[in-house]
């Protein structure tokens, strides 16, 4: 496989879990900002193309867990909001604060309460 379909492998999975309205909107850029985007594309979005026993739903959860941990809310808010597309029920998001607050703490865990209570009231 080559570098160049690594990456288009990388932008489906993105697409898939993101929708095409998020990747659009944000890769709609030149230069720099498009060779940054082909970046994180690769490297995160690389991990998700990669297959093997994670699917997409546990991919999903743990990277709502790790921004939830590292206090990255924009990033966890993006995540909640396409959760349903990759598998993941607002059940198990409910649940997942759980373990966010026993395991990074209650301010991290009531930031993401509030993050997916406000992501709830925007999808109506």
């Amino acid at each position: 496989m080559t570098d160049d379909d690594a990456l288009q492998r990388a932008y489906a999975a993105r697409r898939a879990v993101l929708g095409d309205e998020y990747v659009d909107r944000v890769t709609d850029v030149e230069g720099a900002a498009a060779e940054f985007q082909d970046y994180i594309t690769s490297m995160a979005w690389g991990v998700w193309a990669r297959g093997g026993p994670l699917s997409t739903r546990d991919r999903s959860l743990l990277v709502m867990a790790m921004t939830a941990a590292l206090g990255r809310m924009e990033e966890f808010r993006i995540h909640v909001a396409a959760s349903t597309r990759a598998g993941v029920t607002d059940a198990e998001v409910d649940e997942l604060l759980f373990q966010i607050a026993a395991y990074c703490g209650g301010p991290a865990g009531v930031s993401a309460r509030r993050a997916v209570t406000a992501v709830r009231a925007q999808r109506g």
